[in-house]
């Protein structure tokens, strides 16, 4: 799959001496949801800013579909649309005006059945003659989204888009999502909700002090990072694990009724066999087995922790 984006030894070092960016290089696949991961001040928005023509590159470059972000700007940003995590809007516009404004920026002409469109697809369009100053913030968050694909872009980007955002409006966001992503469109998100990165993303990129430190296939990162448990609720409580069950990778629950057996699930034999088959032995007898798979919240706390 062809490069929409590529992102090459990018260093970005603002005037006070602080590196936001250190050597990052990027290729964001056409046509793919990429989920960007990181904590707070980890170097997200300012990635996504630079790409998207806001803020000034240090050192490295960037092209989007062949454009160069500096020689050929126009045509690089003419092809994104960008929902921002900062609520900035004309507060004294309705709806209607700012989103059909936002589109002839782009050199579009106008388009009303498409506006129209997006606002439905949006649950605004009751609110299109309305001022934006009288809307909530999860309405002004949707205004937002539609301002960044009225000139109807290839590539969109998505910075905390549902942040301060109810479940209803972020359902009705992501079922848009899912459609831009059917037609084509090319989008890059991200969200403190990182089960939201499971169930969207592609693939995953993981940034932390200004760093790429991952950028893996969402189901292999998984798969290769993934630590399942097997937990077995005993018929009777336990006090502290018998002898013959030293060798095995136990733990006791603090009620003493389940047994936690950790494996990897990279490894050859996953032991459970040798298990259950000491627990017979023993005289151990449980009335209920099930396991659990670490998810991506989880992988990618460890993947910071292991990094700073």
């Amino acid at each position: 799959m062809r490069s929409i984006i590529s992102v090459n030894n990018l260093t970005k070092t603002y005037a006070g001496g602080f590196t936001a960016l250190k050597d990052v290089s990027l290729e964001i696949r056409d046509g793919e949801i990429f989920g960007l991961l990181g904590p707070n001040g980890a170097g997200k928005t300012t990635l996504i800013n630079i790409i998207c023509g806001i803020v000034n590159p240090g050192d490295g470059s960037i092209t989007v579909n062949g454009h160069d972000t500096i020689k050929d700007y126009r045509a690089a940003r003419s092809l994104i649309g960008l929902v921002p995590q900062e609520l900035t809007t004309d507060a004294f516009e309705t709806v209607w005006h700012t989103v059909n404004f936002t589109r002839g920026l782009f050199g579009k002409a106008s388009n009303p059945g498409h506006i129209e469109k997006l606002l439905k697809d949006l649950s605004l369009w009751d609110k299109k003659d309305e001022r934006l100053m009288t809307l909530s913030g999860g309405m002004k968050r949707r205004v937002l989204i539609a301002k960044a694909l009225s000139h109807e872009p290839q590539i969109l980007f998505l910075d905390e888009p549902t942040a301060g955002v109810d479940v209803e409006l972020r359902k009705d966001m992501w079922a848009v999502v899912h459609e831009l992503r059917d037609a084509g469109v090319t989008i890059i998100l991200t969200t403190h909700y990182i089960e939201e990165a499971e169930q969207m993303a592609d693939r995953i990129g993981v940034i932390n002090q200004g760093e790429i430190i991952l950028v893996e296939e969402k189901t292999e990162l998984m798969r290769k990072l993934g630590i399942k448990q097997l937990a077995l609720e005993l018929q009777g409580r336990m006090t502290k694990l018998p002898a013959a069950l030293k060798t095995h990778k136990l733990e006791l629950a603090e009620d003493g009724m389940t047994l936690i057996y950790t494996y990897d699930t990279r490894a050859e034999r996953t032991g459970i066999t040798a298990l259950l088959n000491d627990l017979g032995k023993a005289g151990i007898k449980f009335r209920d087995i099930h396991t659990t798979q670490s998810s991506l919240e989880d992988i990618f706390v460890n993947l910071v922790k292991r990094a700073s």
